[in-house]
């Protein structure tokens, strides 16, 4: 599992709150807080319930097959 920068409480719950919108993409939780796609993965996995990740990775992949550049 890649390591985890280490945040605040409010810049982890930002990050996941960006993770969670399906307008923002991966790229721009990189820009603004250096977590790479495979770390906010991480972070998802470790505080959302897991079916609550599962239906998160799934709309993910989801919207990424659609669409070009996506998360």
């Amino acid at each position: 599992m890649p390591r985890t920068p280490d945040l605040s409480a409010s810049q982890l719950s930002e990050v996941i709150e960006m993770a969670l919108s399906d307008h923002v993409g991966f790229s721009l939780i990189e820009q603004q807080h250096g977590v790479s796609p495979d770390q906010v993965k991480a972070i998802m996995r470790s505080h959302l319930k897991p079916g609550s990740y599962k239906s998160w990775r799934k709309r993910v992949r989801e919207f990424g097959d659609r669409r070009e550049h996506y998360k």
